[in-house]
């Protein structure tokens, strides 16, 4: 074998060199800051009850794990009160789009129609924030009125809604439908026990991760990426009203209410899916 000898000052400049090549690719892989979201997310407009569940609900992580962008076309499914929408919003207004795709009014589900009624206080309270946003219906057979436009499609815990209506797989196809080839569905959802079996209903609120999986990839979605962000190893998942035991629900009203509390909110699941280009 034959040595090679390498001058200190070669040597030193290989070395240099080298740490360029790795600090460009962490750099690579590292997403860029935000600051417009985090403005957002820091907004005034915000009130201080929304701002606590920031710590359960991670915002900021979550939107740039999805890949959002201030130039996108969004639709949020089924955005309830507003919660994501107060700052979908903003943040899209005047560069991208947001589209708010809202369960069919049915009167006698009173829950859904205070939902939509808060929603409506909520655009009409701040028209300079929310002027610029777009209402459309997911109905039954999963028609947005948007075929192949939308950049991304977010659902933030409602695929247990969705299967307790027996409308989980049209609506998957129906965002599928609604997003142009390359874009991306994020879906948060309040993660089941694998070694329990999937209640088809979703009774509790509870669903399983290969369950949301096997809806997606029905309609035509690969799985792209996972993220423990909203996960919560405290959440045990059998408690006597379901989900809505923990908070902010706590649905056994004073009863136990500092153990649910020190749990926090629901154990999620955080799941980046492709619709595929080809």
């Amino acid at each position: 074998m034959i040595a090679v000898r390498t001058s200190p000052t070669r040597l030193l400049l290989m070395l240099g060199v080298f740490a360029l090549v790795s600090f460009g690719a962490r750099a690579e892989e590292t997403p860029a800051q935000d600051d417009h979201l985090k403005e957002v997310i820091a907004g005034d407009h915000r009130s201080e009850k929304n701002k606590a569940r920031d710590e359960y609900r991670h915002p900021y992580e979550t939107l740039t794990f999805f890949g959002i962008r201030p130039d996108m076309k969004v639709v949020e499914i089924y955005p309830g009160r507003g919660w994501y929408s107060e700052i979908l919003a903003p943040y899209l207004k005047g560069s991208g789009t947001f589209y708010a795709a809202q369960r069919p009014s049915d009167p006698s589900y009173e829950p859904g129609q205070r939902s939509l009624e808060a929603f409506d206080q909520k655009l009409k309270g701040a028209p300079e924030l929310y002027s610029d946003v777009k209402r459309t219906t997911l109905t039954k057979a999963g028609d947005i009125a948007l075929p192949e436009s939308a950049d991304l499609v977010v659902t933030f815990r409602n695929v247990h809604s969705l299967m307790g209506a027996g409308t989980a797989q049209e609506a998957f196809d129906g965002m599928f439908k609604a997003l142009k080839p390359g874009g991306v569905l994020g879906v948060v959802q309040h993660r089941g026990d694998p070694s329990v079996e999937q209640d088809p209903k979703a009774g509790k609120g509870y669903v399983n991760e290969d369950t949301v999986i096997a809806l997606a990839e029905k309609a035509g979605f690969e799985l792209e990426e996972k993220a423990e962000i909203n996960g919560n190893p405290k959440d045990t998942k059998d408690y006597p009203k379901g989900v809505w035991t923990l908070p902010p629900s706590l649905r056994l009203g004073d009863e136990d209410r500092e153990k649910y509390m020190a749990i926090g909110e629901s154990d999620r699941m955080t799941l980046k899916f492709v619709k595929p280009a080809n």
